[in-house]
């Protein structure tokens, strides 16, 4: 709560002048689905930051030039036996 007041420069009594209208404006039963939705959100948002830093600072992946690349055996293809009798 620190954190908030010093943001805003607030002091004591105008966080409680606060917490009173926002008491008043939703009410008690109000408050915790408040609280827990806010807190989702910031959990959210702080794991999509963590995910865009990471994209950000993770190493470029270089694909190796054509002419180095060891070329790919292919899978033998399937045969038919043929026949030893030919038709007349």
């Amino acid at each position: 709560m620190n954190a908030l007041a010093t943001l805003f420069n607030l002091g004591g009594p105008d966080l409680i002048i606060i917490l009173v209208i926002v008491l008043l404006l939703f009410g008690a039963k109000k408050l915790p689905e408040l609280a827990r939705g806010l807190g989702q959100a910031v959990k959210e948002f702080s794991k999509a930051k963590d995910e865009f830093e990471h994209e950000i600072t993770r190493a470029p992946v270089i694909d190796p030039p054509k002419h180095l690349e060891e070329p790919k055996a292919e899978a033998p293809k399937e045969t038919q036996p043929q026949s030893t009798t030919h038709p007349v």
